[in-house]
């Protein structure tokens, strides 16, 4: 509860710092601080041992004066209103960075799948959308996978959704399987945003990526993805890490064999004998660090030790605002998390475009629309850094920011 206490408040100090260099009054901070909707619902399923059992679900509408809010929905035991409102501001954040015509939605149900029948996740799923179905659409907000929730809960809540309206909307979510209306390339997004990403910034600090050194914490759906992108481009990927040890190797690790090895959680170093801490990883020597575990890796503890060149965050919150200035301070290239994990909503907008067009794309178009956004965003948050002398954060807060505030000025809202 503290960690989304402070995800929440550090999220509202950034955005602050971020309105005050753009010259909003304290009326603008006020409105854009927390969600403008904040619903907290009460799902009753009927479990397969015939009782019921009584979820609490969540779903925070950040701001919708540039569009409908946007956003995932998460099914884990520890989600919080306060995890689920932080998470909403980011999503706008997002969305301003990389353009796109929405507000920042997101939601969540206190649960854990791992110990649910397909069943019971099916009812859950539904019973979350007639909760909120007067809230949510297609021109209202629109939800999304997230943590341990995936395509065929997507398509659940579709279906639902479909029911409810009596007409079908493929457009009320995304992330759906490719035979009601998902996209190509959703699946690999946001790692593949994220390579894009580590490729503009290599270019900015002169690194050549066939041979740079990269560490990879986290190897699970984001981390494994990127692994591959980066071994497969040429890429010396030298370090790796699970929620139980890292491996090691300076002459670059098998990135095809550690992904054949790998359980569906995404572990891979029990393995091995010769493992080394996570810890102990993220001080490596290399060209790029890359986190993409969980919140609060890089703090004022270690960044001193800190020995890449750039840092690209792949999870959210890696590191803290302390490690943040160090960083920057010792020269080093952070490129935060609300730009370098953009990839996802990124084609989840594409995916709600081709389902209002009826018209879909191939693979190709898709990769080469989220190249242009991805590259496009990078640059404008580089460039704002560069002549604002500011860090790459505040910059990537300022351009997310600015299109919500901007529209919420022109509606009269503040």
């Amino acid at each position: 509860m503290t960690e989304n206490l402070n995800l929440f408040t550090s999220t509202q100090v950034v955005i602050k710092d971020a309105l005050d260099k753009l010259g909003y009054d304290e009326g603008m901070y006020d409105l854009l601080k927390e969600p403008i909707r904040m619903v907290e619902v009460r799902i009753p399923v009927r479990m397969d041992d015939g009782k019921v059992k009584v979820f609490t679900g969540f779903r925070g509408q950040h701001n919708d004066a540039v569009g409908p809010t946007k956003g995932g929905v998460r099914f884990h035991p520890a989600v919080s209103a306060d995890e689920v409102r932080a998470l909403s501001m980011w999503m706008t954040l997002k969305a301003g960075i990389v353009d796109l015509p929405y507000g920042g939605g997101k939601g969540g149900i206190i649960c854990d799948p791992r110990e649910m029948s397909m069943g019971e996740l099916e009812r859950l799923s539904r019973g979350y959308v007639r909760a909120l179905s007067q809230v949510m659409g297609p021109n209202k907000d629109i939800p999304a996978p997230d943590v341990f929730t995936n395509a065929q809960i997507m398509a659940w809540m579709m279906d639902e959704y479909s029911r409810i309206d009596e007409f079908n909307s493929p457009g009320f979510i995304t992330g759906k399987p490719i035979v009601l209306g998902g996209s190509q390339g959703r699946d690999r997004a946001t790692a593949e945003g994220v390579t894009i990403i580590i490729n503009e910034a290599a270019k900015k600090r002169g690194i050549d990526m066939k041979g740079a050194r990269i560490v990879i914490q986290g190897f699970g759906n984001a981390g494994s993805f990127l692994s591959k992108f980066l071994h497969d481009a040429g890429a010396k990927v030298i370090g790796i890490s699970d929620a139980y040890g890292a491996l090691h190797d300076p002459e670059g690790l098998d990135i095809d064999y550690l992904l054949d090895r790998r359980d569906s959680f995404g572990t891979v170093t029990t393995l091995f004998e010769n493992t080394i801490s996570n810890t102990e990883l993220l001080e490596l020597d290399c060209d790029i660090l890359v986190p993409a575990a969980i919140e609060n890796q890089i703090t004022e503890k270690n960044a001193h030790n800190i020995k890449a060149t750039i840092v690209v965050e792949a999870a959210n919150g890696p590191t803290t605002s302390e490690a943040t200035k160090i960083l920057t301070d010792r020269g080093i290239l952070l490129v935060p998390d609300v730009l370098a994990s953009a990839g996802g909503v990124t084609v989840s907008y594409f995916e709600w475009v081709q389902n209002n067009m009826g018209y879909y794309w191939s693979e190709e178009e898709v990769r080469e629309k989220m190249t242009k956004k991805m590259v496009e965003a990078f640059h404008n948050v580089y460039n704002v850094s560069s002549t604002r002398n500011i860090d790459m954060r505040l910059a990537a807060y300022m351009i997310g920011i600015r299109k919500t505030a901007e529209a919420s000025r022109f509606r009269g809202w503040a």
